[in-house]
């Protein structure tokens, strides 16, 4: 993973409780570089590192970050353990597991007790994760949110271009050519 270095403080933030998340969480990472968003992406276990991980919630306003994305698996507390340290806005990606498939994860990032809230994505929903943090940037920043509305205007075309290709070759055309 290369992040593009430049002087301006990261504007979200990408923690994992385990290296084995990056794969999935890569997808936000790449879009919101696309997007030159300013990103800080961390290693983080609310339960192998509790301190750092107080440490980065409590001063992740002071670098101005303005939103977290948390992916975690198994008993999921990454998420909600920054939130409960910061009212930044965290996005909480549900890892999936062995164990549950990422059910106890998604689980677990849900269920947070009234007055801690985090938003959470699909399990193993690392780019959805990234746009949404991308949308709340968009909120205040006009060229993120061209950003945005460039990315799906591009999605848009391309299912589309699907469409009219399978309407022309058939379907079993279509799925031997996947």
């Amino acid at each position: 993973m290369s992040l593009k270095v430049v002087d301006q403080s990261p504007v979200i933030a990408v923690v994992m409780g385990s290296d084995s998340d990056l794969a999935i969480l890569q997808p936000g990472i790449k879009i919101l570089e696309e997007f030159n968003i300013q990103l800080e992406v961390r290693i983080l276990s609310a339960h192998r590192t509790p301190l750092e991980m107080i440490n980065f919630a409590e001063g992740a306003e002071k670098k101005g970050i303005d939103v977290i994305i948390a992916g975690a698996g198994g008993a999921a507390h990454l998420p909600g353990m920054i939130a409960s340290l910061t009212t930044i806005p965290v996005i909480g990606v549900p890892i999936k597991s062995k164990a549950l498939s990422g059910v106890d994860s998604m689980h677990s990032i849900l269920q947070m007790p009234s007055g801690i809230p985090v938003a959470t994505v699909a399990i193993d929903g690392g780019l959805n994760a990234g746009l949404l943090a991308a949308q709340i940037i968009g909120i205040s920043d006009a060229k993120i949110k061209e950003e945005i509305s460039n990315y799906r205007s591009q999605i848009h075309k391309e299912v589309i271009k699907k469409d009219n290709l399978l309407k022309q070759i058939g379907t079993e055309v279509y799925l031997n050519r996947m």
